[in-house]
């Protein structure tokens, strides 16, 4: 790697990480934000909330298929070069927000926003391996999982006051001083740097994963309203199979692949990405569940939500801070154990809560749970890229950040899809009323969600030992 003289000097670990803080902060922030104020844009739009929540998965979307293509781009202009673009456009279609004239011209620009949002994050990944020294790194993705994981725990909150205060727009405003700051720091402090060149863009492989992944997409977010047996969601689900099938066996043998795939050899990266996958689960059941039960079960405010979450959001910042110190000394295994131990009795505890559930039981039982966060996310997702040769981190970061995006959009809807026939369900059954129905919905999502991370248990016991990274 070949960094420039004049950036050497300027650059150092504190200074990239600001960099890096600001701009992952700021997009991780605005996947959450918005989710306590669609009732805001029903009423302002007059809006169905089938439309609105097209601003929750479209924006999903876009960070999900922007992500094969972002290696490619990495490689070709560098990364600081990407991150620079990336978060100007992330600010100027956040302000972009603010003018919109209609639901329909909204979602578009969430669209768009979510487009720059889904190369921040992974981009962000990359250049902490490619830049920071290894010996650093554990303390550096501990600093990116703080940004990775507290801004969207935090969003709630901040867009709960800010929605109730100061209305939408403001959600939308407060993006546009941190990208700017965002863009002095990371034009400054990341150095100049590339690693690769002369490579070209497989324009076959890019429209295809770019076809999968929306038919795949699309699928997952429509599917409450298609049904999960529905023509037009299995339909869409097996032309997306297909097709992305097609892209693996072409990514597998062309020289030059549009995202390189051949990084799923190395079995310490695949681990921690199944992992990985796992914690985001449980990252997004708990920002899409607590809400719900707190406003539409127990009638609170979506303010008094947000607050709610908030002790839970600082004992998950402090716990990623402490984590990295203690990596590199007990190492990953026993810190992702201790997390999803943490995790799995949280989520446990949190499938008993019901209408009578006092607001203090669900405030220490979500910060143990992000506690548990806090301790797994950079274990695991340090584990996986470190396993990764420099030279493909990039490519890695964009596997890591195309499959997890695919896992949360899945998750989402998976669970809003259960939630809602559970409701139907236990209706039918009699015995309860709408709001008692959706309470014992919630409770069985929350099962559901402690099972997933009991199945995930034995997968750290894999992470014990580094092995050999295979050459890609």
């Amino acid at each position: 790697m070949n960094v420039e003289p004049s950036q050497r000097a300027a650059s150092s670990f504190w200074t990239i990480m600001i960099a890096v803080f600001f701009g992952n902060f700021m997009a991780s922030l605005s996947t959450t934000t918005i989710n306590v104020a669609l009732p805001i844009f029903m009423d302002d739009f007059q809006a169905s909330l089938n439309t609105v929540q097209w601003m929750l998965s479209g924006f999903m979307m876009a960070t999900g298929i922007i992500a094969p293509i972002i290696g490619f781009m990495g490689d070709k202009w560098s990364y600081k070069r990407l991150y620079v673009i990336a978060l100007a456009g992330f600010t100027l279609s956040s302000l972009l927000c603010t003018f919109a004239w209609s639901i329909e011209s909204l979602i578009v620009f969430r669209i768009l926003q979510g487009l720059f949002s889904g190369i921040i994050m992974p981009t962000t990944m990359t250049i902490i391996y490619q830049t920071i020294e290894k010996p650093k790194q554990a303390v550096a993705v501990s600093l990116w999982s703080v940004a990775a994981m507290l801004a969207p725990a935090l969003g709630p909150t901040i867009g709960g006051w800010l929605a109730e205060i100061y209305g939408w727009k403001s959600l939308f405003i407060m993006n546009a001083p941190i990208g700017i700051i965002a863009v002095i720091a990371a034009a400054k402090f990341i150095p100049n740097y590339r690693l690769s060149s002369g490579i070209k863009l497989d324009w076959i492989g890019f429209g295809a994963v770019l076809v999968g992944t929306s038919a795949l997409l699309v699928a997952f977010s429509e599917a409450h309203q298609w049904g999960w047996a529905g023509w037009q969601t299995l339909g869409m689900i097996a032309a997306g199979i297909v097709v992305l099938f097609y892209f693996v066996r072409r990514t597998l043998r062309v020289s030059n692949p549009l995202l390189n795939l051949r990084v799923l050899k190395i079995p310490r990266f695949t681990y921690g990405l199944i992992l990985n996958c796992c914690i985001t689960v449980s990252l997004y059941a708990g920002t899409l569940l607590v809400p719900i039960f707190m406003q539409n079960i127990k009638g609170e405010s979506s303010f008094a939500t947000g607050m709610a979450m908030l002790p839970g959001t600082l004992a998950m910042v402090l716990v990623s801070l402490a984590v990295g110190r203690l990596y590199g000394k007990i190492g990953p295994s026993r810190l992702i154990l201790l997390g999803l131990l943490l995790m799995g009795i949280a989520t446990w505890e949190l499938s008993h809560a019901g209408v009578a559930t006092s607001t203090l039981f669900i405030t220490v039982w979500v910060a143990i749970r992000y506690m548990g966060i806090g301790f797994s996310n950079m274990p695991v997702t340090n584990a996986a890229m470190s396993a990764v040769p420099s030279v493909n981190s990039g490519h890695a970061s964009a596997v890591m950040n195309w499959i997890r995006q695919g896992t949360s959009a899945l998750s989402i809807s998976l669970f809003s899809s259960i939630l809602s026939s559970q409701t139907i369900a236990h209706l039918s059954a009699g015995g309860v009323d709408k709001t008692g129905a959706l309470s014992l919905s919630v409770q069985d999502v929350f099962h559901l969600g402690t099972m997933i991370i009991i199945v995930s248990l034995p997968l750290t016991l894999l992470l014990r030992k580094p092995k050999a990274a295979v050459t890609t």
